[in-house]
């Protein structure tokens, strides 16, 4: 991430959570502008109640967040903590107790164990670093990853950098902030107005998420700006002001919709539109209405394109509010595509379903009799937000040295979800024990730090249920990437350029081949990493020359070491193979994941082929096939029903199963997590399956 000039961040561990870094820091060498937005929430945390009133002012030089903590319904001790953390701070950073301001979030109702952050305030001033890795770490609470974000922009002729660290994922509903998050800004601007822009970005992003229809105490988001970047300060509307309000509406846009992806338990991002009402207040507030009701969440959830409970949700907050609102006349898409213009409209309920799997949904409400428009963020309600929050005190205890520790309970789900869902899963499991299935690992599933950690845990459970799983995985926008940046050729994902090949070795068996070796031994597998070339496990030969191009180093399998696999899956270990193979001649081959998993597949006489890619099976342009013949595919194929990686995986598909000894192939989408799972050992499945 950029950061503005100026700006450090750092980021420990207290021992206000179990292991994980829980106090933050940002600070600026120069006094900064300062404007803040705050929970509407009447249970106001401490640090809500000593900086808003504050706010805005010149002057402010660091931000102290913590998490683990809400140091919310405290009483006089909460407001007590704040100001000895002040106090504390701006001795160790030899500023004065005003220049600090502070923030909380975690568990309500708590007392702040303040001698425990006064403890590490000496540690955080020496780890102030430019890189916010570590801060944004520490404000994390349910969330499944870091968040940043940062826009440059130029105003006054200077590059101006905007840039924030944040937090959400749950207890988030509209009403100003919604989320702890610190944005930082180099630009020259004056409290009253940096106030002011706040405010409208706000208004149009933060106050349009909404998670779970519960508002936190905590809601925060601070605005610093300290003028490094020289621009001519902005104290009066005008084109700069104009400029900076929008690059910092356009941050606050990207920080809720990432806020609302990564949701408690969510699997979606849900993104509502509301056109047509008469006015932009309105809008907003039945897109919130819209994105926030249950019954919409929990259809998103099944990817249930049930578009009634939309116009009822409409319908019951006009009728709440007075609006002059009519849902009969209304037109809803999902997905873009029509399923309600003033009457019912007929579509395709399979392919909307399938749709609806991808990773972001779309609800579109156009109404009429008017001009006000607005979008609203939300996303599914899963059955691990039910999980998460049932767990939440109860897993996070406090010790008697002030401090919390964890109580591994098993989640409370109901018996009867329970005796469905094991129902369903154990008719699979016990068909699927002791079978062998490879699975080529790739697209957003490699990027995602969520979907990998679904993706390995999906792995575990595979192994747990006596499966033999086999991962090729190939080396994702990581690869391309490290291409890139060196200048190195690629054709059709394949390398072409001889000085390349070490880097794609690099990169394969390296880095991508080890991170995933070491998650999946962390969770308690056996995981083994291997090259193709290791213990000769892909033979390979040239491509002949195609189209007068040159393929020196892209090859194709003639021959998989199956007995040294057999060997690693007869004693228990999960083989992860990097694409790469050795020729006769001695040299080294880059052979694509797609055609090495359709050959170890054949040469292990595997029971599945499960491929992970981003779309959310085989299309031919928007239409999912769930099912399909290898005589229906070959069909498909010779009228050239698919192009690129598309036609690739269909071609893989036929090979395998035409050769008799794979007996189906899956083709699933990897950004949907737990997708493996849910193709493997449930009745309706989510992708496509080919069979002979």
């Amino acid at each position: 991430m950029k950061v503005p000039l100026g700006f450090s961040f750092s980021g420990v561990h207290a021992g206000l959570k179990p292991q994980r870094k829980d106090v933050a820091l940002v600070y600026s060498d120069t006094p900064c502008s300062a404007a803040g937005c705050f929970t509407a929430n009447k249970a106001r945390a401490a640090p809500v109640q000593d900086a808003e009133p504050r706010l805005p002012a010149s002057g402010i030089q660091a931000v102290l967040v913590n998490s683990g903590n809400a140091n919310a319904l405290t009483g006089p001790a909460g407001q007590q903590a704040v100001r000895t953390l002040r106090d504390e701070l701006g001795r160790v950073l030899s500023v004065p107790p005003s220049a600090v301001l502070t923030a909380s979030t975690g568990v309500i109702g708590h007392p702040l164990p303040v001698n425990k952050v006064v403890t590490v305030l000496g540690p955080l001033k020496d780890s102030l670093r430019s890189e916010p890795d570590s801060a944004a770490e520490a404000i994390m609470t349910t969330d499944t990853r870091a968040k940043q974000a940062w826009r440059t922009v130029s105003i006054g002729g200077r590059n101006v950098t905007v840039s924030a660290i944040f937090k959400g994922s749950g207890m988030m509903h509209p009403s100003l902030a919604t989320v702890i998050a610190v944005i930082t800004t180099d630009c020259a601007i004056q409290p009253g107005v940096l106030a002011a822009a706040l405010r409208e970005a706000v208004s149009t992003t933060f106050n349009s998420l909404t998670v779970d229809g519960d508002m936190s105490p905590n809601d925060t988001v601070y605005a610093l700006a300290n003028g490094r970047a020289g621009n001519p300060s902005i104290a009066d509307p005008g084109p700069e002001l104009t400029v900076f309000t929008a690059t910092l509406s356009d941050l606050c846009l990207e920080m809720a919709r990432e806020i609302a992806s990564d949701g408690e338990g969510a699997t979606k991002l849900l993104q509502v539109e509301v056109s047509g009402a008469p006015d932009t207040a309105i809008a907003q507030d039945l897109a919130r209405a819209v994105a926030g009701s249950t019954l919409v969440k929990a259809a998103v959830f099944g990817a249930d394109p049930n578009w009634g409970r939309v116009l009822a949700t409409v319908g019951a907050r006009a009728g709440t509010q007075g609006y002059t609102v009519d849902p009969y006349s209304a037109h809803v898409r999902i997905q873009g595509i029509s399923v309600y213009d003033g009457e019912p409209k007929p579509y395709d309920p399979a392919h909307l379903k399938a749709r609806m799997r991808e990773p972001e949904v779309r609800v579109e409400v156009c109404l009429t009799g008017g001009e006000g428009s607005s979008m609203a963020w939300g996303c599914d309600l899963s059955y691990d937000y039910v999980k998460i929050n049932a767990d939440y005190t109860s897993l996070i205890v406090p010790r008697p040295d002030g401090g919390v520790g964890r109580d591994d309970r098993l989640a409370n789900y109901s018996p009867a979800f329970k005796t469905t869902l094991l129902v369903e899963a154990l008719s699979y499991i016990s068909r699927f024990r002791g079978k062998r299935c490879v699975i080529r690992y790739g697209g957003a599933a490699m990027v995602k730090e969520s979907l990998k950690q679904a993706f390995c845990r999906d792995i575990e459970l595979l192994r747990s249920a006596g499966l033999q799983p086999i991962i090729v995985h190939g080396g994702g926008p990581e690869l391309t990437r490290t291409l890139d940046k060196l200048g190195l050729r690629q054709e059709d994902g394949l390398i072409t350029d001889a000085s390349g090949l070490k880097v794609v070795e690099m990169v394969l068996s390296g880095s991508v081949n080890s991170e995933l070796v070491t998650i999946l031994n962390n969770m308690g597998d056996r995981a083994v990493g291997l090259s193709g070339k290791d213990g000769a496990l892909l033979r390979a030969r040239r491509i002949p020359v195609e189209d007068g191009r040159s393929r020196e180093h892209v090859g194709e399998v003639t021959r998989v070491n199956h007995e040294f696999l057999e060997m690693l899956l007869g004693q228990g270990y999960v083989p992860i193979i990097s694409p790469v193979g050795l020729g006769e001649d001695g040299q080294t081959y880059d052979l694509g994941s797609d055609a090495v998993a359709a050959e170890v597949a054949s040469a292990l006489k595997a029971h599945k082929l499960i491929y992970l890619h981003d779309a959310p099976g085989i299309l031919r342009g928007e239409e999912l096939f769930n099912e399909l013949t290898t005589a229906q595919l070959e069909v498909l194929l010779t009228a050239g029903a698919f192009a690129g990686s598309m036609q690739t995986r269909a071609k893989m598909a036929l090979k395998a199963l035409s050769g008799g000894s794979v007996e189906r192939v899956h083709v699933i989408d990897g950004r949907v997590p737990h997708s493996l799972i849910a193709e493997l050992f449930t009745d309706k499945g989510v992708g496509t399956l080919v069979t002979r």
